[in-house]
């Protein structure tokens, strides 16, 4: 039997994961990402490999231009920025790579693309264990999203169906989401994490993610095998 679902894909490490993840436990996934005016646009170059890799039903790339409202260093001039080790984020705050509601629109989105294949299903990387602050990435949100999801569609208000917001790693370290990946037999050297790569794709390693990310493979006592300007 077909369990169509939807795989919010950016081409990161922990998407990348989760597409894995939905394939292993049955699911047709179908991938989406976005071109929403981002800086390190390099992703989805990564998200196109990833989704043929993994023979996805459908990849679909949605347009949406974030950069009229601004508001983060990933859509707009302000600087992304730089430190030498995590110890070096300040923490408390909302940082300014955060892209306002940008999780709110993509899961709207996936919603939308729900309905249309006839999925009951959403699958998302977030995680609220190694990651930036985002508040858009925490359990309670996840939890909201889903209530509305089922207000908000046809299938939910007709009884058909529910839609199910799925968030495995929520709960995981990024050595942990990296030895799942591993485990399932994914190639992270097709992915692309930072948000500030250079003109070849050479990731930056020393924004947040690429930090979170160097953590991770650190921790599960394996190479990271994308390429990096200095690291």
């Amino acid at each position: 039997m077909d369990r169509p679902a939807i795989v919010l894909l950016s081409g990161g490490l922990d998407s990348t994961t989760v597409l894995a993840i939905a394939k292993d436990q049955g699911f047709t996934p179908y991938a989406l990402s976005f071109r929403y005016g981002q800086r390190h646009s390099i992703e989805l170059e990564a998200a196109q490999r990833v989704a043929q890799t993994q023979g996805v039903a459908r990849h679909v790339i949605a347009d949406i231009d974030l950069r009229v409202f601004g508001g983060s260093a990933l859509t707009s001039d302000i600087e992304v920025p730089k430190h030498e080790t995590l110890e070096d984020v300040e923490e408390g705050g909302v940082p300014i790579t955060y892209v306002p509601a940008r999780n709110t629109i993509f899961l709207s989105f996936a919603l939308a693309f729900a309905e249309t294949v006839g999925a009951s299903d959403i699958f998302t990387g977030v995680t609220a264990v190694d990651y930036s602050g985002y508040p858009d990435c925490r359990p309670e949100y996840m939890e909201a999203f889903a209530t509305m999801a089922n207000l908000a569609t046809r299938a939910g208000v007709e009884g058909t169906s529910q839609i199910t917001l799925h968030s495995p790693l929520i709960a995981l370290s990024k050595a942990d989401i990296v030895r799942e990946g591993l485990r399932l037999g994914v190639d992270y050297s097709l992915t692309s994490s930072c948000y500030d790569p250079d003109e070849q794709g050479r990731a930056c390693g020393k924004c947040d993610t690429c930090l979170l990310r160097l953590k991770g493979f650190a921790e599960a006592g394996v190479k990271d095998p994308v390429r990096y300007q200095s690291v």
